[in-house]
């Protein structure tokens, strides 16, 4: 199980090495598609705000990673 989890880490590391951009994309992405939920919806996804906190959250872990690798 770990050295499954550690290859896993290390290629994901690699990945993201070289596209330092795309976590942060990716949450800018989501925070868009809480507005669009927002707007044209009003399910439960819409008002818990899940896309917001998700993008938010992968926005700022992929400028704490672009950072640090």
């Amino acid at each position: 199980m770990r050295s499954w989890l550690s290859k896993t880490l290390d290629s994901l590391s690699n990945f993201l090495a070289s596209r330092k951009g795309l976590l942060p994309l990716m949450g800018v992405a989501m925070i868009f598609l809480n507005f669009l939920l927002g707007v044209f919806s009003q399910g439960w996804l819409a008002s818990s705000d899940l896309f917001l906190h998700l993008g938010v959250i992968i926005a700022i872990l992929g400028f704490m990673l672009a950072w640090a690798l």
